[in-house]
């Protein structure tokens, strides 16, 4: 294989869960503490938390203070601990590919671990559970866009920076990559946000549009389909 361990992120890149999850959250915790300030569709939705990221928006843009981020995060919990997000197409059989050549799949995402070993478990017991998970921390230098995640992956899977993919559909996880010194590659199939994809196909090493032409990239080391 080209890359000897896969560092995904989850939410919109193994899993559809903006869509399913995150938005609805969004939509009840406004109608819950700011009934008279219009929602924003989930197109600009998913800009923001591209740029400046979930925390900045609901903080300085919505105006949320510390007490209503708290009922926010509670709300949001609600939502991720009841609804199982689908995953993308071909995903699982990437996982599962990876694995039999001898592979190592690690998960970064702003999702917390329990969450996401849940989705894992839900869809393939624990045949598919990934070998290390970083999720949500509420200390932020823990967290992505810092390099903190990736590091701690590569040492405790023992795999060097020039070994690991971070694979993921936003920016924080490319800046995180880029302070880890590990190769990242647009996950493209998520959404079609055009300035998304317009900064994802400029700032990464490569960008895919489907699960499948990653795992040509991956898996074969073709550039098929690659956008550079």
């Amino acid at each position: 294989m080209r890359y000897r361990c896969l560092i995904l992120d989850h939410d919109d890149t193994a899993v559809r869960s903006t869509a399913e999850i995150h938005y609805p959250s969004y939509l009840e915790s406004m109608r819950r503490m700011r009934p008279d300030l219009e929602p924003v569709d989930m197109n600009t939705f998913l800009e923001k938390n591209f740029d400046p990221g979930i925390v900045p928006f609901l903080t300085e843009e919505v105006g949320l203070s510390r007490e209503e981020l708290e009922l926010e995060y509670e709300i949001w919990r609600s939502f991720t601990t009841s609804t199982f997000p689908s995953f993308f197409p071909g995903m699982l059989e990437l996982i599962r590919e990876v694995r039999s050549r001898g592979g190592l799949v690690a998960v970064v995402s702003h999702s917390e671990e329990d969450i996401i070993e849940w989705h894992y478990r839900h869809a393939a017991g624990d045949e598919l559970m990934p070998d290390f998970i970083m999720g949500w921390h509420r200390e932020a230098e823990k967290r992505k866009p810092n390099p903190y995640p990736v590091h701690r992956i590569l040492d405790a899977l023992d795999v060097s920076p020039e070994e690991a993919l971070v694979v993921d559909d936003l920016k924080p996880g490319v800046n995180m990559a880029r302070a880890a010194g590990v190769a990242v590659a647009g996950a493209g199939w998520g959404h079609r946000v055009e300035s998304i994809v317009s900064e994802m196909k400029s700032l990464c090493d490569v960008y895919f549009e489907t699960v499948s032409e990653l795992r040509e990239y991956v898996v074969s080391g073709s550039v098929s389909g690659a956008s550079r």
